[in-house]
């Protein structure tokens, strides 16, 4: 079956998807189609921290300019929406126990200044001119990041962290949003621009002349259609290496399992003004001598007992009266081929919740009688860098807006702007090269890829 030519089809309903489909509306364009196998923004765009951050190290400044910008327009809807979309400005708070770290830390935030981030403060005394990020709203003042050395300063204003932190980095313009709402308002927003929601799933691609001459869509009652376009869109989360397949492209891409946990915090160990909190040390999960012997005993369990990564992190959730506290810990992020439902881990609850303790010890209170976590999670499709594609694919009308990673909520705003600025051919910001599938064809940039550094992944 035929069906009427489309302007554009869009493989895919995540955040990406629908945010492409909103800013194409904005330029003009009518007849929209998103194709979505199951329900939109359920597959990956609601199970992150849904958190956002203009804090990315790197060579360049390209990754804090993509941020500065999505953060424009996630304020301008915002504003636009009276907040439905729930935008604060807490901030991300770099917690650390090892006053060695003291100095990267600072040199950290000068690099991130100098592209773009916002100005370093730092407060190594009592008497600081320190100000706490307010809970709710996203005062625009709040920018760059404040570092600080001075425990007694760090116990005012952080009293539940452990009492061993010897510095906090407070990064400014961050803070989290409801994915939900904001992939709902952008939705509701394409929709009224003519946008469609077809459910199926794309099963190919057809080429005419090199080109993109029409899309082939499975319906669920197992029927085949045919979509007409010349412009075809891969925003398919963690299976866009298989849709770009379809094409005959190999997209340098693969995907991560990670895990988030969710549980009600009635304890109160963290307020619920509280920052993101990311401790940076290894870790050793605290056990009982009685523990440490029945762990010891399997080789499934061994591992329990070494130094672990840093990075556990975590964020109230909801309005103030909720008590939940979303935790993640992710330490088996090698590359996996997408399965669904994820499989369980059956040590994530605990391992999550020992190794926040190390960073909040009030939570060591919930070692004996463990509220009932929630575990959901996704694949994050990642880059080797951890950089995005955004724009063209060596086949004409072909693009892609993907590789998202772990940041496509807080990335989706300005990578759906500058998707449609190359498929309507409008001025591209400085910014746009960086994220280009051609980029690895650029010996330079092959190179350095070989000592890129930190990728900024939580």
């Amino acid at each position: 079956m035929t069906n009427p030519i489309a302007e554009v089809v869009i493989c895919g309903a995540g955040i990406a998807g629908v945010a492409a489909a909103y800013y194409l509306g904005k330029k003009g364009l009518k007849d929209i189609v998103i194709v979505e196998q199951g329900d939109p923004l359920s597959l990956t765009s609601d199970k992150s921290t849904e958190a956002y951050r203009n804090w990315w190290p790197g060579p360049d400044g390209h990754m804090i300019a993509l941020m500065n910008r999505s953060i424009e327009l996630l304020e301008v809807i915002a504003r636009e929406s009276s907040n439905r979309i729930h935008l604060n400005r807490r901030g991300y708070l770099y917690a650390s126990g090892d006053a060695g770290k003291i100095p990267m830390l600072a040199q950290a935030a000068l690099d991130a200044a100098q592209k773009g981030a916002g100005a370093l403060r730092v407060h190594d005394h009592s008497h600081s001119s320190y100000r706490p990020s307010p809970a709710q709203g996203f005062d625009p003042w709040l920018e760059g990041a404040d570092l600080i050395s001075d425990p007694a300063l760090i116990q005012q204003h952080f009293p539940y962290l452990n009492t061993h932190t010897r510095a906090v980095l407070h990064v400014r313009r961050a803070g989290w949003l409801s994915a939900q709402q904001l992939g709902m308002y952008l939705l509701e927003q394409a929709r009224e621009s003519g946008v469609r929601l077809v459910r199926g799933q794309v099963v190919g691609v057809d080429l005419k002349g090199g080109a993109v001459a029409s899309v082939q869509v499975k319906y669920p009652d197992g029927s085949m259609h045919t979509l007409g376009t010349q412009v075809f869109i891969n925003a398919a989360g963690p299976m866009q290496k298989q849709v770009g397949q379809l094409l005959g492209v190999e997209l340098p891409v693969f995907a991560e399992r990670h895990l988030k946990m969710s549980f009600s915090e009635t304890l109160g160990a963290i307020p619920r003004e509280a920052p993101m909190l990311i401790w940076m040390d290894e870790t050793e999960l605290p056990w009982s001598p009685e523990e440490r012997a029945v762990l010891a005993e399997e080789e499934s369990t061994r591992w329990l007992l070494g130094k672990l990564p840093s990075g556990v992190h975590c964020r109230p959730d909801g309005p103030e009266a909720s008590t939940t506290l979303l935790v993640l810990y992710n330490l088996h992020t090698g590359p996996v081929e997408p399965v669904f439902p994820l499989p369980k881990d059956p040590h994530y609850a605990e391992v999550a919740l020992r190794g926040l303790s190390v960073m909040v010890p009030g939570m060591q209170r919930y070692f004996e009688k463990a509220p009932k976590p929630w575990i959901d999670g996704g694949y994050y499709l990642k880059t080797q860098e951890n950089r995005p594609l955004i724009g063209p694919l060596p086949v004409k009308g072909a693009y892609i807006v993907g590789a998202l990673s772990g940041f496509g909520v807080m990335a989706a705003c300005a990578a759906g702007e500058l998707l449609a600025a190359h498929v309507t051919g409008a001025a591209l910001p400085g910014y746009a090269p960086a994220f280009l599938l051609s980029r690895y064809q650029n010996p330079a940039y092959q190179a350095g890829l070989q000592n890129w550094g930190d990728t900024a992944q939580l």
